[in-house]
Order: C-alpha cells, then structure tokens, then sequence
C-alpha cells in the first residue's frame, strides 16, 4: 500500500509544552504512539494500561495517558501510548476519524474530509 507520514504536534492536555514530529499513518492501529521518553518529556500522566495485540500476534500490555493532537491545522484529543524508548511515533486511526482526516489510497497522502460522519 505504500508508507505515509504526517506532521504531527503532540500537547499534553492543560499545557503549553509540546511535541512536533513525523508521524508514521497506521490504519491499522486503533490509537497513537509516542516514545516513552517523549511522552515523559511532555509531563503526560499514565492513566493506566492496556493489553494491545503487535502485528505479529505478541500481545503486549503499555501505559496510556491523553493529549491534544495537531493534523493539518485540525486538532483532536485521545489516548497516546507510551512506546518502547526510540520507538517510531505513529498516528492511529481515532485520532484521524476524531480529526475528519483519511490517507487517499491513491496519493498515499493525509488529506482532510469535507465533513466528520455523524452516522
């Protein structure tokens, strides 16, 4: 299919800090990654922790916490997972849906959808 980035700013929710990054667009995720590191950086509390299932099939629990995320001048907020230290950040699909943004299968480019759905 092809890879996509997007530019990313991530803040925690009630501050001014922030972290602006490329991206890498995974539909295929249900929520966003930041390294632990980073996510230590900004000040984002844990608010607990969730088992995911890896593209291999591993099932791995990692801590959670919420920020307001910045996509092509749209913002939304969600749960941001807490990565391995180093690890790639990537942009699930809630933050896109939340945000009316979708990857055009044809240009493999994040685009903005004239209007969120509702139904």
């Amino acid at each position: 299919m092809g890879t996509t980035y997007a530019r990313v700013t991530v803040t925690p929710v009630g501050s001014t800090k922030r972290f602006t990054g490329d991206f890498l667009v995974n539909t295929g995720a249900t929520d966003s990654v930041l390294p632990r590191e980073k996510a230590a950086e900004l000040g984002i509390q844990s608010e607990g922790s969730m088992r995911y299932e890896m593209a291999d099939g591993r099932r791995i629990a990692f801590e959670y916490g919420f920020a307001r995320f910045e996509v092509l001048g749209r913002t939304a907020a969600g749960k941001i997972i807490f990565g391995p230290e180093g690890c790639e950040p990537l942009l699930g699909v809630t933050i896109l849906e939340s945000a009316a943004l979708r990857v055009n299968r044809v240009t493999k480019k994040l685009e903005k959808l004239p209007a969120a759905l509702l139904k």
